[in-house]
């Protein structure tokens, strides 16, 4: 998954950051609100948002996007443990909240909830000819035999798979990778994607010239 995290605690933010990629993910990590406005349209498939920040609080910032009908996933990550808090947290727009000190264990299966919950027509284990995909499991699978990704082709494969039938552009797909790889460019891109249909046969992902990629249904 791409994730923004918005946490201003440095130590936090760090750690949390740390974890998640070494879990697989994608982490772009900011401490202002004034750090994200330059994100609006940007491809996350979650957010997770401390509700006070140095500039702002992070739940006006979810009913902002509220507004706007932008409908990716929030976890709210917060100190604040009142019965009324978590209330106006969720009626604000989250989708979940959970409250500080936290195990980041904890927080990685609230994202494999979140991921089932908004991909619920992704099957546990989804064919594609010869290949199957677990999003939940994050494994892949070439004639029932699994198979080896590492976490940038696997990054490029869920953002993919959870698409399934509609284009993912190649920028969309560089932005994926990007905490990975820092300058991404269109070679680093079709390097992971060669690398792809070489371990999971070349008609997993169909090219789509002058748009992006797509994994036919």
């Amino acid at each position: 998954m791409r994730l923004l995290l918005l946490e201003d605690d440095s130590i936090l933010g760090e750690g949390l950051r740390d974890y998640l990629r070494s879990e697989g993910h994608v982490v772009e990590w900011f401490t202002h609100l004034a750090d994200v406005q330059g994100m609006n349209g940007e491809p996350f498939d979650a957010l997770l948002v401390d509700w006070s920040l140095p500039d702002g609080t992070g739940i006006d910032w979810i009913r902002s996007l509220r507004r706007t009908d932008q409908s990716v996933p929030v976890i709210m990550l917060t100190a604040r443990d009142r019965l009324a808090d978590r209330i106006q947290g969720l009626d604000s727009g989250a989708d979940d909240y959970l409250v500080k000190p936290f195990a980041p264990e904890e927080l990685s299966a609230r994202l494999r909830a979140l991921a089932r919950r908004n991909a619920a027509a992704v099957l546990e284990r989804r064919r594609f000819g010869q290949v199957e995909v677990s999003t939940t499991a994050r494994q892949a699978w070439l004639d029932d035999r699994p198979v080896d990704l590492t976490a940038r082709e696997w990054a490029v494969l869920e953002a993919l798979v959870l698409r399934a039938g509609r284009i993912v552009t190649k920028a969309d797909l560089s932005q994926l990778i990007h905490g990975f790889d820092g300058d991404v460019t269109s070679n680093v891109l079709e390097v992971h994607i060669s690398a792809l249909r070489r371990k999971l046969t070349k008609d997993l992902i169909e090219t789509v010239r002058g748009l992006g990629y797509r994994v036919p249904t």
